[in-house]
């Protein structure tokens, strides 16, 4: 069954471009060029990806971005018209799964919804019946959920992730390529301080003091490693 892509830009040359594309690509296509109607669009088509423009009507990208994060982990793509760290920061901060400054070519960001939803894929037929529980922290596979201290927690899919991946593995260091790999799919082609930042996110709510973990560990050179219930103090 093909996968469905809400592709949002007010572009109007842009949407018929990638409609064009996409649609030869066995994708099918919901097209949009306003951020109200991106959000309805998201709610009511149920898309399996979104390419979202930052630059939109009614609404900006960010907005929109935030408005359907509050109901749905759906892989969402930012294309950006520049491509500084703010931009890319504030995409990741608000939930985006990946970035593509403007211009770009239609092959770069095929590339990445393939990626992405390979990924997505993959998580899907992982074992859902699994908790985790180290130290106040207790992750909750099937559920889909986490609680620190007995205080659910709001995660995106992309901390989820990348929680649930150093949690199933405590103890052990797990490489930063081994976490782009798993988390954001072997083809990954963005900024690898992308990890950097998701794990900041991730720290800052289940930390304590995120600025002397006790959970997630910085190995230098190598990547990152959750500690045991034995490393913990008591």
């Amino acid at each position: 069954m093909p996968k469905t892509i809400l592709v949002v830009d007010d572009d109007p040359l842009i949407i018929e471009s990638l409609t064009y594309s996409l649609k030869k690509e066995n994708f099918t296509v919901v097209p949009c060029r306003d951020g109200l109607e991106a959000v309805a669009l998201a709610h009511e088509t149920q898309p399996d990806l979104i390419v979202l423009d930052v630059m939109l009507p009614s609404i900006d990208g960010w907005e929109v971005c935030r408005r359907i994060r509050q109901e749905s982990a759906v892989p969402i793509i930012m294309l950006t018209a520049r491509g500084d760290e703010f931009d890319r920061v504030l995409g990741l901060e608000i939930g985006a799964d990946d970035y593509l400054p403007k211009p770009f070519s239609f092959r770069e960001l095929l590339a990445r919804i393939r990626a992405t939803l390979r990924r997505v894929e993959f998580e899907r037929r992982q074992p859902v019946n699994h908790t985790l529980i180290i130290g106040g922290i207790v992750l909750d596979h099937s559920a889909h959920q986490v609680r620190k201290n007995g205080k659910l927690l709001t995660l995106t899919q992309k901390e989820y992730d990348l929680l649930f991946t150093l949690m199933s593995r405590a103890g052990q260091v797990v490489s930063r390529a081994e976490l782009l790999d798993i988390v954001w799919g072997i083809d990954w082609l963005g900024d690898t301080r992308t990890l950097d930042v998701h794990i900041r996110w991730v720290r800052e709510k289940v930390e304590d003091d995120p600025g002397k973990p006790q959970y997630i560990q910085t190995v230098r050179g190598v990547g990152y490693r959750f500690s045991t219930p034995q490393d913990l103090p008591s």
